[in-house]
């Protein structure tokens, strides 16, 4: 399933990055990635269903995937090392998309897109706000230490 989205805005936020080394430029964006996406893993949390052994469990942000997972996965940026990605759902476990589209013994029963749906606007805003705030957190940090270099 493709999505399209356009946002904007976000053009000032990359010149500021820009200003950083790629290390804390990806630090940032991790960080905001984060915090914005945690919400809508707690929306996913609420709506999956809790007889499903881990699932609710396993319903996690993070930058990492599971063997299986990264071997089923189409990387956005193959070849920028800056890029950052950032996954929302859960973990490997085979119920996780049984219980979200179904299967022929059972009904599906979703909760990941009902909570994309439900959040994925007020994921952008946040993320917009929360990479701003990062920014100038990282910003006022490369101030402190290029003042403490003089």
């Amino acid at each position: 399933m493709v999505f399209e989205m356009q946002v904007e805005g976000f053009s000032a936020l990359e010149e500021e990055l820009d200003a950083l080394s790629k290390v804390a430029g990806k630090g940032v964006l991790r960080r905001a990635l984060k915090t914005s996406a945690e919400p809508m893993a707690k929306l996913m949390r609420l709506a999956a269903p809790r007889g499903d052994g881990d699932l609710v469990e396993s319903i996690a942000v993070s930058d990492k995937l599971s063997p299986h997972q990264r071997a089923q996965h189409r990387r956005m940026f193959r070849d920028d090392r800056a890029a950052v990605e950032m996954f929302v759902g859960a973990g490997p476990l085979p119920q996780a998309h049984n219980t979200e589209f179904g299967n022929e013994h059972q009904a599906p029963q979703p909760w990941a897109r009902p909570a994309w749906d439900r959040d994925h606007q007020a994921m952008l805003k946040r993320l917009g706000e929360d990479l701003w705030a990062e920014l100038s957190k990282a910003i006022a940090r490369a101030e402190r230490r290029a003042a403490k270099r003089m």
